[in-house]
């Protein structure tokens, strides 16, 4: 076992050397982590302050647009411009920036990438339960976990303020989620490997948490969501009758079919990607699938972040003719890798299906990856499938921070699940040090982003960014 030395502090490539030369037991890495807090004390993670050299926020905005298609970069900046929240929950290359040179364990879990707390939500697992956990990994990558868990944090306190919150309660949310994370991994540093695997927060639990006067519009919101097949309730809303053939009905400027989806060709153009497609499945949710034809698809604009990327909603019709949506998104590089280093996967689409897969308790049936028209690369997976979005702007002060706890809880677990449980609760200890650091930091990076947000006002005043306001 390492003992450490202040002269000389460990650091995780001394305590992998130290794994390679004889294997070590989980008692072991809690020590090692343990250790670590002599090169990064848990209270350094508190620290932020831009540096002289910081890159211009706008200009990694504006570098991202390359990638986008340039009549919805606009609509992106317009709901950026919202409030420094929505700026907040668009600019996750600004974010990693400016965590790369923040102290860290190094100690690599895979990440999310872009762990705010709109990006996690109620969903449907393929036994049909209804659990709470992180629904939006465009951006997951093997990274340093403190870099998760600073934007999660973050988030509670911009949240707050956009609620007319205080600081305080901020702070308090931004705490109470640091604190379930620790005091979480503690948990499953305890646990055998595959009883990790297995945990899930489900719909019960999160209730159980929640005070008596939310749960019965809770209850309410949760039953209205699984009383019928989501496809099925979604296709009163996203389908007209067509010379008597279901089409995706055109609500610009979030749902259209571009001229060129109306082009000769392109339908079987679809088809080639669907076969693609269909052979990163196993084989039993190909016979599946093959039990639905192809029926339209068109172009959807979705969330903040991946306004401008090509985002398609396909739908398709069983044998028996009842509806399915499939979801395709386009996927870039994360914005993680110029600082955490490069994929594993080639293809961005099958970077995104294995991180959910590592990262989730359960993934969707319907998840896989193809390559388009240009080589893009996307993912494809069920829209809406018993989606229960939580209602944040209604929060107060008391429901934030129990959301907290249960972010808290579902980002440990994601980490612990394909990261190094043992090491990392060894690292943060059985106190509120990491717990406190989280608060001071949350407050402080919600300042530069009302900063950064400044900036972005400033810059459509100045007409250097144009944006579509949408009534």
């Amino acid at each position: 076992m390492m003992k450490s030395s202040r002269k000389h502090p460990p650091t995780l490539a001394r305590v992998k050397a130290e794994a390679r030369r004889s294997p070590m037991t989980p008692e072991d890495r809690r020590a090692a982590g343990k250790t670590l807090r002599d090169a990064v004390p848990r209270a350094a993670h508190g620290a932020w302050q831009a540096h002289a050299g910081r890159a211009d926020p706008l200009a990694i905005l504006r570098a991202a647009d390359v990638t986008r298609q340039p009549d919805l970069v606009p609509l992106r900046y317009g709901r950026m411009l919202q409030t420094p929240f929505t700026f907040y929950r668009g600019s996750a290359g600004v974010m990693a920036a400016d965590l790369a040179p923040t102290p860290a364990t190094g100690i690599y879990v895979q990440a999310c990438g872009d762990a705010h707390l709109m990006n996690f939500g109620g969903f449907a697992t393929p036994e049909r339960l209804l659990i709470l956990d992180v629904n939006d990994l465009d951006e997951t990558l093997p990274a340093p976990w403190e870099w998760d868990v600073k934007r999660l944090v973050t988030s509670f306190m911009l949240a707050a303020r956009s609620n007319g919150l205080s600081d305080a309660n901020g702070r308090d949310a931004a705490i109470a989620c640091a604190r379930s994370y620790r005091r979480t991994m503690r948990e499953f540093s305890g646990m055998d490997v595959l009883e990790t695997w297995y945990a899930r927060l489900d719909a019960e639990t999160f209730m159980a948490m929640m005070p008596q006067s939310q749960k019965a519009v809770a209850a309410k919101r949760i039953a209205k969501a699984t009383a019928r097949a989501s496809s099925e309730l979604v296709y009163p809303k996203l389908v007209e009758e067509a010379g008597g053939q279901p089409r995706i009905h055109d609500t610009p400027p979030t749902i259209f079919h571009p001229e060129e989806f109306r082009a000769a060709g392109y339908m079987d153009l679809v088809r080639g990607v669907s076969a693609q497609y269909r052979e990163t499945l196993a084989e039993d949710r190909r016979v599946l699938f093959d039990r639905y034809e192809l029926v339209d698809v068109a172009a959807k604009v979705v969330g903040i972040g991946s306004v401008g990327t090509l985002c398609l909603v396909v739908l398709m019709m069983s044998v028996a003719g009842h509806p399915l949506f499939l979801q395709v998104k386009e996927a870039n590089a994360s914005v993680l890798e110029a600082y955490a280093g490069k994929s594993a996967y080639a293809h961005h689409g099958e970077r995104v299906v294995q991180g959910q897969r590592l990262m989730q308790p359960a993934s969707d049936l319907f998840l896989g990856w193809a390559t388009g028209p240009k080589g893009r690369h996307f993912y494809v997976r069920q829209l809406r499938d018993v989606k229960v979005s939580v209602l944040v702007e209604t929060y107060n002060a008391e429901m934030l921070s129990i959301y907290a706890k249960a972010c808290g809880w579902v980002l440990a677990r994601a980490h612990a699940k394909a990261g190094d449980p043992w090491m990392i609760s060894g690292y943060l200890g059985s106190k509120d040090h990491f717990d406190e650091a989280m608060g001071k930091f949350a407050l402080a990076y919600a300042d530069q982003a009302e900063q950064d947000h400044a900036a972005l006002k400033a810059a459509v005043r100045a007409g250097s960014i144009d944006v579509n306001l949408e009534r």
